[in-house]
């Protein structure tokens, strides 16, 4: 039997044991090994105090029904569940604790690292969001530290056997349904110990965990009446998960694109809708906005001839997107709304459905895209409020099937914004909150539609899956003269007297450990 440090002592016993009362402690240690004696004469010596609490088993009930017999055993408002081998750290119970203070949150996470048993260090830190419903249904990045009110644990009965490997998984998605609050401690206040037999070190040694952590999302779907396949993602992105929701009732899509020249452009555009995509129930309404080229309006005429959802609508008034885009969205018949760019081609088959699926879903407002630039690296994949003081995107620059932080920008995940270059939204929500605002002309209007939305309650949703090509700025060009630079700096100064409170909290999405001066996801 392996040698015990004191502090692994000490956190085996808070999780498993009940306390035995002195008198009875010689008859109960019949049947422990002796490393297991040895455990209980140290605390018996140094805890006296009735704290922890020890017990011994008349059987192995597994995962599941060993941590249910611990619980029985619970008296405290609230649990905390950690592994027998890792560590927390000594303020671990007090942020939580503080966390409470000014609201009784049924759940609080924290943010984690993992420690190299090899070589004594602590490594890969987990800089969390605030919750993220859509991260969560990809992966479970809450695991630990994970506090829950044990009255909530009354009401959802536990761990369950039949999800054994990911049980907490389960049992969180459980919780959440049932808690008036989810608050995240952005700390590491808990250490993932990594040794060869951990799934922390080795992931293809469980993974019977994976193919229970599908089934835990879609017992949550059912519980929760949302009508989604979940699939597994291939090796090596073991633990995580793509969610297809159902699109029933196939409604109409009105695809919003504003176009001044550049034929070629568009027509890849409109031809990625026709020959690419496989959801077919949309309209096109193309916004003309003073073209000077005889060849866009033949091919205006043209197109119009050759499908019957396409419209051509005319703004003959100076370039502004909010108010073309405002514009346009008075000709849509549709329940959903995709802003698109002229500059955009699908690449996906199913990358309109993609959104589409995520949109209906009554919880969310907007849906984003991932966008590549021509040479397959990332354009979009998210945005963050808080760069150069208004906003940026994050992963730009990377490879399409790099991972980004914690793996981020391969799986679905909610944020505060995305770029209306590709953005759907619901008619009935982007009616609700005005539209964009008109007074951003070129600049900040989709990352105020999206602070809008939020605001309402509802998500803003990167759907990782939906993958379209992004030429970007060919038909308008960048802000790089001395007007352009501007009337962009003019517009952030009146997005930041706009919204000044998510400038100066942070960006819940965003963690607050990375320094939002220094570029995304870095410490230093």
């Amino acid at each position: 039997e392996p040698l015990y440090t004191i502090r692994e002592i000490e956190q085996y016993y808070c999780r498993n044991f009940s306390y035995i009362q002195q008198k009875y402690a010689r008859k109960a240690r019949l049947g422990y090994s002796r490393t297991v004696l040895d455990m209980i004469d140290y605390i018996e010596k140094n805890y006296p105090d009735n704290r922890i609490k020890l017990t011994k088993l008349d059987q192995n009930y597994g995962i599941s029904g060993n941590m249910n017999k611990a619980l029985e055993l619970a008296t405290g408002d609230y649990v905390g569940l950690y592994d027998h081998d890792d560590m927390l750290e000594l303020n671990a119970l007090y942020e939580v604790v503080k966390a409470i203070q000014d609201y009784p949150y049924d759940l609080v996470y924290t943010d984690e690292d993992k420690f190299d048993d090899s070589k004594k260090e602590f490594v890969d830190p987990n800089f969390k969001p605030d919750y993220s419903p859509d991260l969560f249904r990809s992966h479970n990045y809450i695991t630990h530290f994970f506090v829950v009110n044990k009255k909530i644990i009354d009401q959802v009965g536990g761990m369950r056997s039949e999800f054994d490997g990911a049980q907490d998984y389960d049992f969180m998605f459980r919780c959440i349904e049932k808690a008036n609050g989810i608050y995240h401690v952005p700390k590491i206040l808990y250490h993932w110990r990594m040794h060869p037999l951990s799934t922390a070190q080795n992931p293809e040694s469980k993974l019977y965990c994976y193919e229970a952590g599908k089934k835990a999302i879609e017992e949550h779907y059912k519980r929760t009446g949302v009508e989604a396949t979940v699939e597994m993602m291939p090796k090596p992105m073991w633990g995580m998960y793509h969610t297809t929701y159902s699109t029933k009732g196939n409604p109409l899509v009105s695809i919003i694109i504003p176009n001044m020249n550049h034929k070629n452009i568009l027509e890849t555009c409109i031809n990625s809708l026709y020959n690419i995509n496989i959801y077919k129930n949309f309209e096109i309404i193309i916004i003309e906005n003073n073209s000077t080229e005889q060849d866009i309006f033949d091919y205006y005429e043209q197109i119009q001839l050759e499908h019957d959802n396409v419209k051509v609508v005319t703004w003959d008034k100076d370039f502004n997107y909010s108010l073309i885009n405002n514009y346009g969205v008075q000709y849509a018949k549709g329940e959903y709304l995709l802003f698109l760019n002229n500059d955009t081609e699908m690449i996906t088959k199913d990358a309109l459905s993609e959104m589409l699926g995520c949109c209906m879903r009554p919880e969310v407002g907007a849906v984003g895209a991932k966008l590549l630039y021509e040479d397959d690296t990332v354009q979009h994949a998210g945005v963050v409020i808080g760069f150069g003081g208004y906003a940026g995107h994050v992963f730009n620059g990377i490879d399409k099937d790099d991972y980004g932080y914690m793996v981020r920008a391969r799986i679905n995940c909610n944020y505060s914004a995305v770029t209306a270059a590709c953005m759907m939204v619901k008619n009935s929500v982007f009616n609700d909150v005005g539209g964009f605002d008109e007074q951003f002309k070129v600049a900040c209007n989709d990352v105020d539609l999206c602070l809008k939305i939020r605001k309402t309650g509802k998500l803003i949703v990167y759907d990782a899956f939906s993958l379209w090509h992004h030429y970007e700025s060919k038909s308008r060009g960048y802000e790089d003269n001395q007007e352009k630079i501007w009337r962009f700096n003019n517009e952030v100064e009146k997005f930041q007297k706009k919204w000044p409170d998510i400038l100066k909290n942070g960006d819940p999405y965003y963690n607050k450990n990375f320094k939002i001066e220094h570029g995304p996801f870095n410490l230093i």
